[in-house]
């Protein structure tokens, strides 16, 4: 069956924009075939710095004649109602219509409507100049005379249809004053002639003779693979670094890996300040030693043969991050010889926000905050006020001036440098942690204070202010911060009692649900253990675990069976009776021997359930409940709950009540599926 070959050469591409560009056009592309009728077998797309392609195999050569009938007006409708309907069928008569009868409407008409098949270059002809001028980037520019917006300049258009065994058609149409054609280009430099392209299996041979290695994961592999084996011929292992590996991967065409070195005498900087300034300014690896240490070299990927085998590109790189590096250490000898707290009054010139004031009336906050959080996490209170204190005075470091992904991490290296205890210092870098649901979270107590009080001091701030996320809007990552506090607690096993506003504790259980259910836990479970005043994030999630243990027992199972069954039957009779059964059992009005079992059984349970929570012992909680299950089972097989005996019937149903309190001391089961 034919393909289709479709590729849009331009200027470079950014590369934070190549992969989802490459998806988009796939996208746009496919569904367009289907809504036109011509289904596929497959389809892929492929990007690089001046290029998107794509390939779609399976296609056939015309979309199928279709055959609808479309339902109209009843015979007699008004006159309106059946001109609507030939404009929808696209008829221009009634008379082409037929009456249809239906046994309870009566009859109606309807059109049958068939539509002949088209041939796909001609829908393809119509389809994919739309794809162009709807192509969703996130920037765009328009150039020349043109109202046509692209990411970068587009320069040729290539599209081909055809059989394998067929000379492919060439797909005609314009966008922005191309023509599309069958010509693409290779590498800007090692091959830059025009090359005339069939289909695909062609165009990636020659895009590779070009020097253009067409696929994205592929261009990845080459500079990992070469970059480590470049490395271990040297002894050094590469620093994994994932998304500068993507980042350069959409940088170049031909990848070519090459080592260069810097000064070992700059390795007396932070490690991290290296990595970073090679990172950002260079788009370099770096590399350790086989001690874990730094070394000083770092890998280049270029986008070229050189023939002098790199040797000016390698020199080139090393003399740029010499200059970078030379500026880092400045930086860092500047900031080293001021004490930390001497940048806070700097931050009396910084706004956090217009509503909450400057960057030291929230350090004046987390001081009083961390100091009151400090003893109920087991800290000192004078050492996290001091920590909080200083915590975001790098900010007006040049270090961090100069590269802000830097900052905490800065201000623990400075903090050591300056005699700060290694508690203070190390709080200092972990207050802004975790950052995200894989990132550690402060395990000392004095960081843990200060990072709570950091989070907490932005969310009720928000709150306080109504700026409160919306939808997919977050731009204050309050959503990471609450999550934060979250994890914070619950990794840390504090029972640390939330006292926010009830908007605030709600915001709260929806992270917390969000982060059980992503771990595993089922959502109804987690519902079953929250209450809307539940302010203990731990206990929550010491309750939907030991939940989920008892109700994957079979013990487990029938007894919520049991309880299920039994507030049925207490909401059918409370309904019916217009009261509330308060569960105050008689001993005297028991009558039978399983009644009197299940009665004492509770009674026991529900003191040592009650012992269990006290004691923050979930799954010991869990434990005497599933105890209930032999009683309860007996008590349903031998028991009739509406005696005849009208107190009787009473006892029992406050029976019942008592099994259904007895439940909610640790869950509310009712919440519970199945």
């Amino acid at each position: 069956m034919p393909e289709l070959l479709l590729e849009l050469f331009s200027e470079e591409i950014p590369a934070r924009l190549q992969r989802r560009a490459a998806d988009d056009l796939k996208k746009l592309v496919t569904n367009a075939l289907v809504d036109a009728g011509l289904v596929y077998e497959g389809a892929k797309a492929f990007v690089t710095p001046r290029r998107l392609a794509l390939t779609v195999t399976g296609l056939p050569a015309r979309s199928p004649d279709t055959r609808e009938e479309k339902k109209g007006p009843k015979v007699g409708a008004p006159q309106q109602a059946i001109d609507g309907f030939l404009r929808g069928a696209g008829l221009t008569s009634i008379d082409q219509a037929k009456v249809e009868s239906d046994p309870k409407k009566g009859d109606f008409y309807v059109a049958l409507i068939e539509k002949p098949g088209a041939d796909a270059v001609t829908l393809l002809s119509t389809m994919l100049p739309k794809v162009l001028t709807d192509f969703p980037w996130s920037k765009s520019m328009r150039w020349g005379s043109g109202s046509f917006n692209w990411v970068r300049p587009l320069r040729a258009i290539t599209a081909t249809f055809g059989a394998e065994n067929e000379e492919p058609i060439v797909i005609p149409f314009d966008s922005n004053e191309l023509t599309s054609g069958q010509t693409t280009f290779g590498h800007r430099f090692l091959a830059p002639e025009p090359i005339k392209v069939r289909r695909f299996d062609d165009y990636v041979t020659a895009l590779e003779r070009a020097k253009v290695v067409l696929d994205i994961d592929r261009r990845k592999d080459i500079i990992k693979t070469d970059a480590e084996q470049l490395a271990f011929a040297q002894g050094l292992t590469v620093i994994t670094d994932e998304g500068l590996l993507e980042e350069v991967a959409g940088l170049v065409e031909w990848p070519v890996v090459m080592m260069g070195t810097f000064d070992p005498d700059f390795l007396k900087l932070p490690e991290e300040v290296i990595i970073a300034t090679i990172r950002a300014n260079q788009k370099c690896f770096c590399l350790r030693d086989a001690s874990g240490k730094l070394a000083p070299n770092f890998i280049i990927t270029a986008n070229t043969e050189a023939s002098d085998g790199g040797t000016v590109i390698t020199a080139g790189n090393e003399r740029v991050i010499r200059a970078r590096l030379s500026d880092a250490m400045f930086f860092y000898e500047g900031d080293l010889a001021l004490p930390l707290e001497h940048g806070l009054p700097k931050l009396e010139d910084t706004v956090f926000h217009a509503k909450l004031g400057s960057q030291f009336a929230r350090v004046e906050r987390l001081v009083k905050l961390a100091g009151e959080i400090a003893p109920k996490v087991g800290a000192d209170p004078e050492r996290a006020k001091r920590a909080a204190m200083i915590a975001k005075a790098d900010l007006t470091t040049g270090m961090v001036g100069e590269f802000p992904e830097l900052q905490g991490l800065m201000g623990r290296y400075y903090a050591a440098a300056q005699g700060e205890p290694a508690d203070i210092a190390t709080a200092v870098e972990m207050h802004y942690k975790p950052l995200g649901p894989t990132d550690k979270v402060p395990t000392e107590p004095t960081s843990i204070a200060v990072a709570l009080a950091d989070k907490l001091d932005l969310l009720t701030g928000f709150w306080t202010i109504d700026e409160k996320p919306t939808g997919s809007r977050d731009p204050f990552a309050l959503r990471r911060a609450a999550l934060g506090v979250i994890r914070i607690i619950i990794e840390n096993n504090l029972k640390l009692p939330l006292t926010v506003e009830a908007d605030l504790l709600a915001f709260f259980h929806d992270r917390l649900k969000v982060m059980l259910r992503d771990s595993g836990a089922r959502h109804d479970l987690v519902d079953a253990v929250i209450a809307e005043d539940s302010d203990d994030m731990l206990q929550i999630a010491q309750r939907a675990e030991a939940l989920s243990t008892l109700l994957s027992s079979s013990d487990g199972q029938n007894l919520l069976a049991g309880y299920k069954r039994a507030a049925n039957i207490l909401a059918a009779e409370e309904k019916k009776d217009g009261t509330s059964y308060a569960g105050t059992v008689s001993q005297d009005a028991l009558k039978l021997p399983e009644e009197t079992a299940l009665a004492f059984a509770v009674d026991a349970v529900n003191a040592a359930v009650s012992t269990h929570v006290a004691q923050d012992d979930y799954k010991g909680a869990m434990a005497e409940l599933a105890s209930l299950r032999a009683p309860v089972d007996a008590f349903f097989t031998a028991v009739m709950v509406n005696d005849d005996d009208a107190a009787v019937r009473t006892n029992r149903l406050n029976l019942l009540a008592r099994l259904r309190d007895t439940m909610h001391l640790v869950a509310d089961f009712s919440k519970v599926a199945g």
